[in-house]
């Protein structure tokens, strides 16, 4: 009965996201009271849990989700994602357009949302497409799966990091991004080749707009360098890299301490905030306050949608579920890798449903959560594991439900169909090849 009643909680978010256009936010929230009640909660305990899932989790990731969006907002803002897509360019050459734009979206996704990341690099796109007489739809194609890899596998995108929280492994996040980097390669690829391979057929109506992709670079005036542009990315990686081999190590004292201190996610994504404000054109209120109020704003509804998964967790969690599902003997049904089809399945019927990658991760997280200490599965590198097979779902498959589909859709000038043939099969392509290639590394690493 407690799982009817958990199907029917998952059933009512989705309902109310899609047919009734309701926030995310509030679907989660009343799902989350729903199973509650039904379950037979007692109401207070409803409320604590509620509130102690939700401050939980913003408690441990909340500051690195506003860190990660506002070094996004100002690569975004400073020209840095720009120059970073550039830079990509002179060392891919002009021969090889469609892998450009591949690695572009692999790089910029990593701080910057997706959408964002195809507006802000379209024009680019298409004058590079021109240049290189090469098919719109496949540059397109070769950018959003580029942008979309990272974006649902990679901290410090809001998604992974939701879903780290959810399952306990908001303390691995340095094994998260070096694994969702790995992971993310394979997606890259598998979007490249579909790129090249079928959305190169698809042809796109010109719209008769002359781009020159030299006049496009110039006129964005002077961009930041190179070093600069790359470092508000690397520099968190590195220090949250170097506190990860601290921790392993197991080493002790002041200096291990240190270290440990600067490889902690909030504070190296505290660092990559400072590093990004040397990319600021002029220290005014224009940059140091809009700005930054700006990714705020942006910051504020994943904040809110993560924090309900939290709480949804939270609930799921006291309902009796969690010891049911540890009575079981999953080990022997679901044991290794075969085990991560379970979120990856889950998180893709979730993202086909409602479209959001982020609500999937997040909802995903917290239905599987309870199950992951009955089987055995903790430390770094299984955990890590689970955040991928959820990912991988949550990028499977992109459609019309999803604004990324949209954004892809409108700035290409794709038909319907066409998109569903090229962006819609693309996610689905690389969403298999992630869970595929996640299962290998289960073998080969645990």
């Amino acid at each position: 009965m407690l799982f009817f009643i958990l199907l029917i909680g998952v059933l009512l978010v989705v309902i109310a996201t899609t047919k009734f256009k309701l926030h995310p936010f509030l679907s989660l929230i009343l799902g989350t009271f729903f199973v509650g009640i039904a379950s037979g909660m007692p109401l207070m305990k409803i409320v604590e849990n509620v509130n102690t899932g939700f401050g939980g989790l913003m408690g441990g990731i909340g500051l690195v989700i506003v860190f990660g969006t506002i070094i996004g907002t100002i690569l975004e803002k400073s020209g840095a994602a720009l120059r970073m897509a550039e830079v990509v360019l002179r060392v891919v050459g002009p021969k090889r357009p469609q892998l450009a734009m591949s690695m572009i979206g692999y790089i910029v996704s990593i701080p910057v949302f997706c959408d964002s990341g195809f507006v802000i690099l379209s024009s680019l796109r298409k004058a590079l497409a021109k240049r290189a007489k090469v098919a719109v739809a496949s540059m397109s194609v070769a950018l959003a799966t580029g942008l979309y890899a990272t974006h649902t596998l990679v901290p410090p995108t809001p998604g992974p990091i939701a879903a780290a929280g959810n399952i306990g492994a908001n303390g691995f996040l340095g094994t998260i991004i070096i694994i969702g980097l790995i992971v993310a390669i394979p997606a890259t690829i598998a979007g490249y080749l579909w790129a090249v391979k079928v959305a190169d057929k698809i042809e796109v109506e010109d719209d008769g707009e002359e781009l020159n992709y030299d006049e496009i670079v110039s006129s964005f005036g002077k961009m930041p360098s190179t070093f600069l542009s790359f470092l508000p990315i690397v520099l968190p990686i590195v220090l949250i890299g170097i506190g990860s081999v601290v921790t392993y190590q197991g080493a002790k004292g002041d200096i291990a301490n240190f270290f440990l201190f600067l490889g902690s996610p909030l504070v190296a994504l505290l660092a990559g905030v400072i590093a990004a404000f040397f990319l600021l054109p002029k220290y005014n209120e224009e940059t140091m306050t809009k700005w930054v109020g700006e990714a705020l704003l942006d910051a504020a509804p994943i904040l809110l949608i993560t924090g309900a998964g939290g709480a949804f967790g939270g609930v799921i969690k006291n309902t009796g579920i969690a010891d049911i599902i540890q009575s079981w003997s999953l080990g022997d049904i679901f044991s290794g890798a075969l085990f991560l089809l379970i979120p990856f399945l889950i998180a893709a019927a979730l993202k086909t449903a409602q479209g959001s990658s982020t609500a999937a991760l997040v909802i995903t997280s917290s239905l599987i959560a309870p199950m992951l200490p009955g089987i055995g599965i903790e430390g770094a590198v299984p955990l890590a594991l689970v955040v991928m097979a959820i990912g991988a779902g949550a990028m499977t498959v992109s459609h019309v439900n999803d604004s990324f589909y949209w954004v892809v859709t409108e700035f290409t000038g794709m038909k319907v169909t066409d998109a569903y043939k090229a962006q819609t099969m693309a996610t689905l392509l690389q969403g298999i090849v992630t869970i595929v290639f996640t299962m290998i590394l289960w073998v080969i690493l645990v």
